[in-house]
């Protein structure tokens, strides 16, 4: 069991998927600055961000938990409406890079 956060193993599972680090953050309603406090375990994920994690990572939020650090929250009840908050946050994120997309066109 990780006793700290293992930032290879999230990496990994970010490269899996060609995320990056600030898409992990954006989605999770964090600053990069605050990721690189987690990424150093210097700050702990809330069960929100757990939850976040787990969806962009594709992995249940008990193994991110456990890759995170033994006590780090897992999400229980209350998940149904993270994932419709972190719905809300993708589709807020998709419609600011169409925006900017646009305004690199000069639309």
């Amino acid at each position: 069991m990780a006793l700290f956060f293992d930032a290879e193993w999230f990496d990994a599972r970010l490269a899996e998927r060609g995320l990056n680090r600030r898409i992990l953050a954006a989605a999770a309603g964090m600053s990069e600055a605050e990721l690189v406090l987690v990424y150093k375990d210097q700050r702990e994920l809330s069960v929100d961000e757990v939850a976040t994690f787990a969806e962009v990572l594709g992995t249940p939020a008990a193994e991110v938990a456990r890759q995170a650090g033994v006590s780090t929250p897992v999400p229980g009840a209350g998940a149904e409406q993270r994932i419709i908050a972190l719905e809300r946050r993708v589709a807020a994120l998709e419609a600011e890079i169409a925006r900017l997309k646009g305004a690199g066109r000069g639309v």
